[in-house]
């Protein structure tokens, strides 16, 4: 659905148009124009032929019901995907910037695909809205919306920023800005523009190591953005923004999961500043999900040494849709 593309059919007509149909496809949520009796016969026939509001995907549910994953078909015949998940009491999609990623971090399956193209804010948008209109018939709504899928956001910037404006917008999707987040590898360029933005949006950094050998080894973008000058851009955004920061850290059995891992990871926190979500390793191929006992031992001592921090817990690794297993495939 491409809303630039409505912007410009509309340029000719009265001003309240534009904010008109914004409700019908974000707060109305109608999935065909002929569902929109407020306009006449000869706009919704421009707007049927020219923005069609269908978006065409294929959809894999986990087996305990808790993950829907949503193959996107985008107009050039790759594929986007974006993944619901269903807690007790909320709900969240985890959406994709690009279609695959250049980064190429070892432990995931998205950047072994490699990097095919970004994704514009009406691509990025619709992986939302799709989850959207499907919570609607089942009397729920989306309650948080997460940059994590497919992708290195900040290398996408300028549609990313797009998109969350409209997700944003009380006249489009609304949701909160605090219900928003977004997640890079630690672009630096894109975490300083970003704490210049007048929005309340979650940042989290992917560090994955405590160390630079380390975390060469998993993420090669650790070259450019080693760990000193993520940390201190961290530390930037944080007293810029007053807002806590977020590092990701996947545990790897033998890798970074050690008891040594876990206070070289403790020394590089600061314990106002920062949290860390720890993350259990899903199977892509090329590494082992550390065990409960070294789970539990790592959490410990982060504990011990008074850092913050979460395990987040599985969705979806039973169809591809877990942490770090999306991939951009062909689905017949």
């Amino acid at each position: 659905m491409k809303f630039s593309k409505i912007k410009t059919i509309l340029a000719e007509g009265p001003e309240f148009r534009l904010k008109q149909i914004k409700k019908l496809i974000f707060q109305d949520l109608i999935e065909d124009w002929n569902q929109a009796s407020v306009l006449s016969l000869e706009l919704r026939k421009k707007l049927s032929k020219e923005v069609p509001l269908e978006i065409i995907h294929k959809l894999f549910e986990s087996n305990d019901k808790n993950t829907l994953k949503a193959v996107v078909f985008l107009i050039d015949g790759l594929t986007s995907e974006t993944v619901l998940m269903r807690h007790r009491a909320r709900n969240t999609v985890c959406i994709s910037s690009q279609v695959g990623c250049a980064l190429n971090c070892a432990f995931c399956a998205t950047g072994k695909a490699g990097f095919e193209r970004n994704l514009t804010s009406d691509e990025i948008v619709d992986q939302v809205l799709l989850f959207t209109r499907l919570l609607k018939k089942e009397n729920k709504k989306l309650n948080n919306v997460v940059f994590m899928g497919m992708g290195e956001p900040f290398l996408n910037y300028e549609a990313v920023l797009e998109a969350i404006k409209t997700i944003n917008d009380p006249f489009g999707l609304a949701i909160g800005s605090r219900h928003i987040s977004v997640s890079t590898a630690g672009i630096i360029e894109g975490i300083k523009k970003f704490s210049l933005e007048p929005l309340q949006v979650n940042l989290a950094i992917s560090l994955h190591a405590p160390t630079d050998k380390q975390r060469t080894q998993l993420m090669p973008v650790n070259r450019k953005y080693p760990l000193k000058d993520v940390l201190k851009i961290a530390t930037d955004y944080v007293n810029k923004t007053k807002r806590k920061l977020m590092f990701e850290y996947t545990l790897i059995k033998g890798i970074n999961d050690r008891p040594e891992d876990a206070l070289n990871l403790a020394k590089i926190m600061d314990q106002k500043l920062f949290f860390v979500n720890l993350i259990v390793y899903n199977p892509t191929g090329a590494f082992e999900s550390s065990s409960k006992e070294s789970i539990e031992a790592f959490r410990k001592i982060l504990e011990q040494k008074g850092v913050q921090q979460t395990l987040r817990y599985h969705f979806g690794s039973d169809i591809n849709a877990a942490c770090g297993q999306l991939a951009p495939k062909y689905y017949s």
